[in-house]
């Protein structure tokens, strides 16, 4: 009796560790398109057309704010450059969408690459209503950027995290502009 237990719960835990084993051609399969968007996203920075879809923003003092993709980003077209953001609230905001969405030219650009493959991509964006240093930092084999804006007037900063994508392949909603 004791050895038909032992056997059963053996086979038990060999199916469950083998369940949890991911199958070495889906992870081959996964890890190819990751290398696909990264090079895409790469494609798109050395284009000047791109757009880096934010997941979540995190302001200066460490407040996360998870927000959608499509209403918040950093877009770059050629030498114009558009920071939006609009949080889900009862106010409409300057946008309309609540939140603030500001246009600019963009100067300054550099793009380094560093010995372990991750990109820095650096502008200055002057407009209207922004003045504003941003830094993208691509990390190798993905698309999951990060890029900090910081003013040039004070000390603000916000940083928002998600995936950078070429202009044709976004899905984003830019709303009214300063």
């Amino acid at each position: 009796m004791k050895t038909i237990v032992f056997l059963l719960s053996s086979l038990m835990l060999i199916f469950a560790g083998c369940k949890t084993q991911q199958d070495p051609l889906e992870a081959a399969a996964e890890k190819a398109e990751q290398r696909m968007w990264y090079e895409k996203a790469v494609q798109a920075l050395n284009d000047r057309k791109f757009v880096l879809e934010a997941d979540y923003i995190d302001f200066k003092y460490g407040r996360l704010v998870y927000v959608s993709a499509s209403t918040n980003f950093i877009s770059m077209h050629e030498e114009k450059a558009t920071i939006q953001m609009a949080f889900n609230s009862p106010y409409a905001g300057p946008n309309g969408i609540g939140g603030v969405t500001v246009d600019g030219n963009v100067s300054n650009v550099k793009m380094v690459s560093d010995k372990k493959g991750n990109i820095t991509f650096s502008m200055t964006v002057q407009g209207i209503a922004v003045s504003a240093m941003i830094v993208l930092r691509l990390t190798n084999g993905t698309n999951r950027c990060d890029a900090t804006v910081t003013s040039t007037f004070n000390s603000n900063r916000i940083e928002f995290s998600g995936s950078l994508y070429q202009e044709a392949e976004s899905n984003v909603y830019k709303a009214r502009s300063l």
